[in-house]
């Protein structure tokens, strides 16, 4: 079984006009997403922000509830930061896994369009259950990562559609509803 890496990432992307921005972390980002992540046995789950201020911020957040206040008060919570880094960019998220593994990982992305090297959810699935090699799966904040940046990656999973027309989820709803695809039980089979 192969190991899968998340990564939240907030620069490059993209603006409602399409200028390249940095966006800011959230406090629901590194809560919501870390707790998807232990759940569904994530490897290591990346806040990637090229500041260090906003990484610092996140340090904060992060220490009040694994260290401070926070981790008497909701200890489930202190739990679920333990597979939680913060690296200033996608290439040292990337470096990391690969120190870590002995071997680069296959980076794949999410975007509510399809292009050349979509990869569908049962196609990945059937990889990171039948495979050695680990998977790092990025999520855009904003209105996503810039075109050069995802043309970069080796894969992109197809979009997420819902029963009506409207398609513009939360990236922490996308990461809980993606996670379960890739590795939730196969409530399919029973």
């Amino acid at each position: 079984m192969a190991n899968l890496y998340i990564g939240l990432v907030h620069y490059p992307i993209m603006n409602k006009h399409k200028d390249v921005i940095t966006t800011a972390i959230t406090n629901y980002d590194i809560h919501d997403i870390a707790r998807a992540a232990i759940t569904y046995d994530v490897s290591k789950y990346f806040v990637i922000h090229n500041i260090p201020a906003q990484r610092q911020l996140a340090a904060t957040i992060m220490e009040h509830w694994k260290t401070g206040f926070g981790s008497t008060y909701n200890p489930d919570r202190k739990d679920a930061f333990t597979g939680v880094e913060l690296v200033n960019s996608i290439a040292v998220a990337v470096h990391n896994i690969e120190e870590i593994e002995g071997v680069k990982p296959i980076v794949a992305t999410t975007d509510a369009r399809t292009y050349d090297n979509t990869i569908t959810y049962a196609r990945m699935r059937e990889h990171l259950e039948n495979e050695a090699r680990p998977v790092l799966v990025l999520f855009g904040t904003g209105y996503g990562m810039t075109k050069e940046t995802m043309e970069s990656f080796d894969y992109i999973l197809e979009p997420i559609y819902g029963h009506g027309e409207y398609n513009h989820l939360s990236v922490r709803s996308a990461v809980s509803i993606i996670l379960d695809r890739l590795r939730g039980e196969a409530w399919w089979n029973k």
